[in-house]
Order: structure tokens, then C-alpha cells, then sequence
């Protein structure tokens, strides 16, 4: 898989997973302590994300790590 398509893919699911949540943009990035705009890049798949960045968004969402691939 195309990595361009990887990040879209995780974007879309990590927003979807957000707003089944009624959290907002800034809420979230303001728990994982990220910047709003920052957290827009990566669920739009403009952003590569880091390790450790995904990790803190997981948490805050309350997704366990394996459960990324289901998403």
C-alpha cells in the first residue's frame, strides 16, 4: 500500500473515531498535547505522523494499539 494512502486511511479513521466521540480538533490535540493545525494535517494524511504522536492520540481516544488495524 502507497504510503500517501496509509496516512489518508489513518487520518479518516482516527477523525471517524474523534467524532464518534463529540470531541473537537482542538479538544483532542489539547490532550495529546499537539497543535490544533498539527492534528488537522494528520487526519487529512498531509502529515507523517510519529510513533509516539500516534500512540498519545490512541490513548486519548481510548483505542487500544491493536485495535488500529480494525479501524
Amino acid at each position: 500500500m502507497e504510503k500517501k494512502k496509509i496516512l489518508k486511511t489513518l487520518g479518516n479513521n482516527l477523525r471517524a473515531e474523534r467524532n464518534r466521540l463529540n470531541l473537537s480538533q482542538e479538544a483532542l490535540a489539547e490532550k495529546v498535547g499537539i497543535l490544533m493545525h498539527h492534528l488537522s494535517r494528520i487526519e487529512n494524511g498531509n502529515s507523517d505522523i510519529k510513533f509516539t504522536t500516534l500512540i498519545a492520540i490512541l490513548k486519548a481516544l481510548d483505542i487500544p494499539f491493536e485495535k488500529l488495524y480494525e479501524l
